[in-house]
């Protein structure tokens, strides 16, 4: 399957006003939303809580999470999550974020991997 990107905002819920959009690799091995570090200060939020995270290639890291965030994905309706934050490159010494699962399921977007593309999801699944 491709790589798939999807444009998304976050916002810190209590004031919008601090904002960023990126593009975010749609990775559902993933479960938050994930940011690098540099990033932390521009939306001014406050640490939710402490976690350890495992990452692909094995690395287990320390991790905090932070909240509340507003993330809306283009396309589909907003929900309010927390992001967690770990330093990170990629091999172009650009930083890229990782949308998981859990952001996903809440803004009701599947992954499409023919079309390599989010779609919509008519029903929340409650079964």
């Amino acid at each position: 399957m491709g790589r798939i990107f999807a444009p998304v905002r976050v916002a810190n819920a209590l004031d919008r006003t601090r904002e960023l959009t990126c593009d975010a690799l749609v990775d559902t091995g993933a479960a938050p939303l994930v940011l690098p570090s540099a990033w932390k200060d521009r939306l001014g939020l406050a640490p939710v809580r402490t976690l350890q995270v495992e990452t692909a290639d094995g690395r287990v890291l320390d991790a905090q999470a932070f909240g509340p965030v507003w993330i809306q994905l283009e396309g589909f309706d907003p929900i309010f999550n927390e992001v967690v934050f770990i330093d990170m490159a990629s091999r172009e010494g650009s930083c890229e974020p990782l949308l998981g699962y859990i952001v996903l399921e809440q803004s009701r977007a599947a992954v499409d991997p023919v079309g390599h593309r989010l779609v919509p999801v008519k029903y929340v699944d409650l079964k």
